[in-house]
């Protein structure tokens, strides 16, 4: 089993860059793919960003793709979400995922994830 804890949230305008952490605990970390989900007041938790166990492969929706860059540290069983050019659709709550099965055509699901963390606020003014 693995716990998840995000930070990194925060209010910030839009253009501006935000770097989203999860630390995760226990000594398997490498072999457990990551995810980042977020959800909007209203809205359904949507896919944001995967990574795979080795950090090798990396996998965005649409609406991020060439803004937001996700990352791991094996060794500090840490995952990243390094968001720039940030725009006002981006303001929700974003979780980070994880589970240790998942196939690739499956990392964007949510409910191939197993394990979640609380969430952290993220408020894009315009």
């Amino acid at each position: 089993q693995v716990q998840l804890v995000e930070s990194g949230g925060g209010l910030v305008q839009a253009g501006d860059s935000l770097r989203l952490s999860c630390v995760a605990s226990g000594r398997t970390f490498s072999s457990y793919v990551m995810g980042w989900f977020r959800q909007a007041p209203g809205k359904e938790r949507e896919f944001v960003a995967a990574v795979n166990r080795n950090g090798g492969n990396t996998y965005y929706t649409d609406s991020v793709k060439g803004r937001f860059t996700i990352s791991r540290d094996n060794a500090k069983n840490t995952v990243y979400l390094q968001m720039n050019s940030l725009k006002p659709e981006d303001t929700a709550v974003y979780h980070c995922a994880a589970d240790r099965q998942i196939i690739q055509s499956s990392y964007f699901r949510d409910t191939s994830y197993g394990f979640w963390g609380q969430g952290t606020q993220v408020t894009v003014s315009s």
